[in-house]
């Protein structure tokens, strides 16, 4: 396993929210429904068995007005059909019972959800794959694949070494991994940044467990929320902006390169177009921390400016088209000898051991050999 940073897991896998999502948003059918689904379950088990911090804490999606209640009663259905187990209904005194700070005509209460410590889990990961003999190379970034003799030449900063099979999940840098073997990538990775408020010490009191809004399927994101973070406090966000680096998790970390390969992307000139107002706004509430505690306001009234502190920042690898629509399913592509995981947004995380599953399934319906996963 070639990893061109220092350690594992040093971007989209620890600098997300630490969620454990069960399912409830996804089209019920989809591989990111299914794999959203079995895949929270494996990952509890897997924590279970390796002593990695987690707690299932459950969810509280609220509506805050009259018109969101049709759409809570098909986040519902969806949740349903995709398998969920214990969804209920929550009337708004039973919804303040659960969180009395927050703002709720109606509720739905997803009790599998929880909160997890990803960077304990990729630590746990490692060490299983070393138990098993696999040997994960870091500060080795790939830059150069070359296909011979049905296998492939892998090139990287620390060294080099042949392989007969290829399998990237390179998240960030995906869709450059692909263009390097060879693929004719019909999308492109474009960064947006999802920053943070926490909750100051005294005030976490305002949230107890994890609360989400209603989504509007006007926007392409889901919308602040606040999140219990599994080593304590409160964490309210994201937000999501054009990321001017593909790890850039802050304005002051620009990447030239980047950026240009970002802002020439025809898909992303057509999404801007397609919601400039959406576009401008998070910008404005990046810049605002007043525009930011208002829209968290919205789901607990009682936040207060001087109750928020700087929290942490995460950049979404979302794949989009060039008509300017984003990705909203895992996609995989798969080659004779090669297997290129060219989207995995939320619930990526959750559902990682699910994904793996099913590229250990593909790898071995289409290969007979070794694999190297980049």
């Amino acid at each position: 396993m070639a990893e061109k940073e220092p350690g594992v897991g040093r971007h989209q896998s620890t600098h997300n929210s630490g969620v454990l999502h069960a399912g409830l948003h996804y089209t019920p059918g989809s591989l990111k429904a299914k794999l959203a689904v079995s895949g929270i379950r494996r990952m509890v088990a897997f924590c279970a068995e390796h002593g990695v911090r987690h707690e299932i804490c459950g969810k509280l999606v609220a509506a805050v007005a009259a018109e969101e209640i049709p759409r809570l009663e098909e986040l519902h259905r969806r949740g349903t059909a995709n398998g969920l187990a214990g969804l209920r209904r929550l009337s708004a005194e039973e919804a303040r019972e659960r969180e009395p700070h927050a703002r709720c005509m109606a509720g739905l209460l997803v009790p599998e959800e929880g909160i997890v410590d990803y960077a304990g889990v990729c630590a746990a990961l490692v060490a299983e794959l070393e138990r098993l003999g696999a040997e994960v190379r870091t500060n080795a970034e790939i830059v150069e694949l070359r296909e011979e003799r049905g296998g492939w030449r892998i090139v990287t900063t620390l060294t080099e070494w042949d392989a007969a099979y290829l399998v990237n999940c390179a998240g960030l840098h995906a869709d450059r991994i692909a263009l390097l073997a060879g693929e004719q990538v019909r999308t492109r990775i474009v960064p947006f940044r999802g920053e943070y408020y926490r909750l100051r010490a005294g005030r976490e009191h305002l949230v107890r467990h994890l609360v989400y809004p209603v989504p509007d399927p006007a926007f392409p994101f889901l919308g602040v929320h606040f999140t219990r973070m599994i080593g304590g406090g409160v964490e309210g966000g994201p937000n999501a902006i054009l990321a001017l680096a593909r790890e850039g998790y802050g304005w002051d970390q620009v990447n030239l390169g980047d950026l240009w390969d970002a802002l020439r992307f025809p898909g992303l000139v057509k999404f801007v177009r397609r919601y400039p107002a959406l576009v401008g706004y998070e910008v404005r509430r990046s810049l605002s921390k007043r525009l930011f505690r208002d829209s968290l306001r919205r789901l607990v009234p009682e936040v207060e400016l001087d109750d928020l502190e700087p929290g942490g920042s995460g950049v979404r690898a979302q794949a989009m088209t060039e008509d300017g629509t984003l990705v909203q399913d895992f996609e995989i592509v798969q080659r004779p000898t090669a297997l290129h995981v060219l989207n995995a947004p939320s619930p990526a995380a959750t559902a990682s051991l699910a994904i793996g599953a099913v590229i250990e399934r593909l790898v071995a319906l289409n290969h007979r050999g070794s694999a190297a996963d980049t």
